[in-house]
């Protein structure tokens, strides 16, 4: 895809900033650039030269005055930990961060998350003490929107008096564009989720054939008005049902589609952790979309652990042969239920090699209890010699990295399946809600680097048949196709995601354009 210059736009003349390949810009040759090619006629001419010497002077202005962002992510650690990743890799090129979150989140935040030790956060106030997902069951926790709304006062005095350049926001505080508009500081939608996901659901045009009705999961199963022709993209019944609770109203009377929108349309511009190579036509739609800027801090590709496998898992996997373990983990706030834990294992077990199969479940249950309750019956004794059964904190960034480690059955989580393809361990894609279904279809579809395993389409029932197939396209018939083009595809994927040059400069890029734009 060629580098996307200038156009113009329905709404003005506008330049179109997305970068490709992390080329390596200067902050005054973007800036410039972009306003060079804008002047079409002699009569633009003088316009132009006035306003590239205004750009030159505001970079030389921010040059000298350390370009300052505050951070400000929604209170699951799904969330926070991509703002954590973006900040330490703004850091470490000279850019000022603060973090602002609940205070019970920061010990989690220094520690688990890696945020950098000279990073200053700011602990927030909210009612009732409750300050992230992992505290409340899941049915409950909508309230902490809720519970971020009521932060405003706290979040504009905290602004007022930090002066930043820019807040990095997330989709719920819609109402954060109005506060850094009103106090002179730019506000940047920084999504957490891929451009796939939110171009297919988060648009305007969402609701361009719906006239005067309530929208149905019918609706969601195909794609908006002028989607890329060439993505094929539409959702099952039950993937399309599970993005319903977007359209119901809570808190302020919004539904989450109206706030995310709200937050799109009004911040000044948008970042997302991807890169042209992997989601360039959706990107290019979302801008066109909400017709401002859009930029790229890269896939965020994790900096290797610091810290050492623990004993008892590297004794465990140094057993094995190279590339023959299966990792199966789905994060700490994604929750199997009964049917989806036993067809699961069972496919484990089928598959007869050796697997480190890792569940959650939610904080008001007993972990031990549901998983002697939901595993198959005689299950753990027959798997003994070749499997392990965890449930609570893992590490699976450094487990993942072991050579004895070849696939990795994940929820699809985009962060995941990068580390996944860093750590050349094949990916079976096993998603269970929200942007996890796009990630799942752009990896096995779009890219052609993982396996989908196969769902019923009206709720998204999954047999043990269905995962043992994915394992076997990918762990034993991996010689022959679709298994061995799968397998070129990724290592091409994680060579690319692998580069630290390329990876480098989709930092680079991305502060030149910031310290552009200040």
């Amino acid at each position: 895809m060629s580098h996307m210059g200038a156009r113009r736009h329905e709404q003005g003349m506008r330049a179109k900033i997305l970068t490709r390949k992390g080329e390596k810009v200067g902050v005054e040759e973007t800036a410039t650039s972009i306003l060079v090619s804008l002047c079409s006629s002699a009569k633009q001419a003088t316009e132009c030269e006035a306003k590239t010497q205004k750009i030159k002077m505001s970079s030389e202005f921010v040059k000298q005055e350390q370009l300052h962002v505050v951070m400000f992510p929604f209170l699951a650690f799904g969330h926070i930990s991509p703002f954590v990743q973006l900040s330490n890799k703004l850091f470490s090129h000279g850019v000022r961060i603060t973090f602002l979150s609940a205070e019970s989140n920061i010990s989690r935040i220094r520690s688990t998350l890696n945020l950098n030790p000279a990073v200053n956060v700011i602990p927030l106030r909210f009612p009732n003490g409750i300050s992230n997902t992992a505290d409340l069951p899941p049915h409950l926790a909508a309230n902490l929107v809720h519970a971020l709304d009521l932060t405003q006062p706290q979040v504009k005095s905290l602004l007022l008096e930090l002066k930043p350049h820019y807040v990095f926001f997330d989709f719920a505080q819609h109402w954060l564009p109005k506060i850094a508009s009103q106090l002179g500081i730019k506000s940047v939608h920084f999504s957490v989720y891929s451009a796939i996901s939110d171009s297919y659901i988060t648009v305007p045009s969402r609701f361009s054939n719906v006239e005067g009705r309530n929208i149905t999961f019918e609706d969601l199963k195909f794609p908006p008005p002028g989607y890329p022709p060439n993505s094929n993209l539409s959702l099952k019944a039950f993937e399309a049902m599970d993005f319903m609770f977007l359209f119901n109203r809570s808190g302020e009377n919004l539904t989450g589609y109206e706030r995310v929108l709200q937050s799109l349309g009004a911040c000044s511009f948008i970042v997302f952790k991807t890169c042209m190579e992997i989601e360039g036509p959706y990107l290019e739609y979302i801008e066109k979309q909400f017709g401002k800027p859009v930029l790229l801090s890269g896939p965020l590709v994790p900096e290797p652990s610091r810290d050492v496998l623990e004993e008892k898992w590297s004794k465990w996997l140094d057993t094995f042969p190279a590339k023959s373990v299966i990792l199966c983990s789905f994060g700490s706030e994604t929750f199997l239920n009964d049917d989806q834990i036993r067809e699961l294992a069972s496919g484990l077990e089928l598959s007869g090699l050796p697997f480190i199969l890792v569940l959650n479940f939610p904080s008001d249950l007993s972990a031990q209890s549901e998983l002697e309750r939901t595993l198959p019956k005689g299950f753990l004794e027959r798997v003994k010699d070749r499997a392990v059964v965890h449930t609570g904190w893992f590490q699976q960034q450094l487990v993942l990295k072991h050579p004895s480690v070849g696939c990795y059955v994940c929820h699809a989580g985009f962060s995941s399946v990068i580390e996944a393809m860093v750590n050349e361990c094949q990916v079976v894609l096993l998603p269970f809600k929200g942007d996890q279904f796009f990630n799942s279809k752009l990896v096995a579809k779009d890219l052609e680097a993982g396996v989908e395993v196969d769902r019923r389409e009206e709720d998204g029932y999954f047999h043990k048949e269905s995962v043992l197939k994915a394992l076997k396209t990918l762990m034993v018939e991996d010689d022959r196709e679709p298994g061995k083009q799968i397998r070129e595809n990724h290592m091409k994927w994680g060579k690319f995601l692998s580069d630290k040059q390329i990876q480098n400069n989709f930092i680079t890029n991305l502060v030149a354009q910031l310290k552009s734009m200040a």
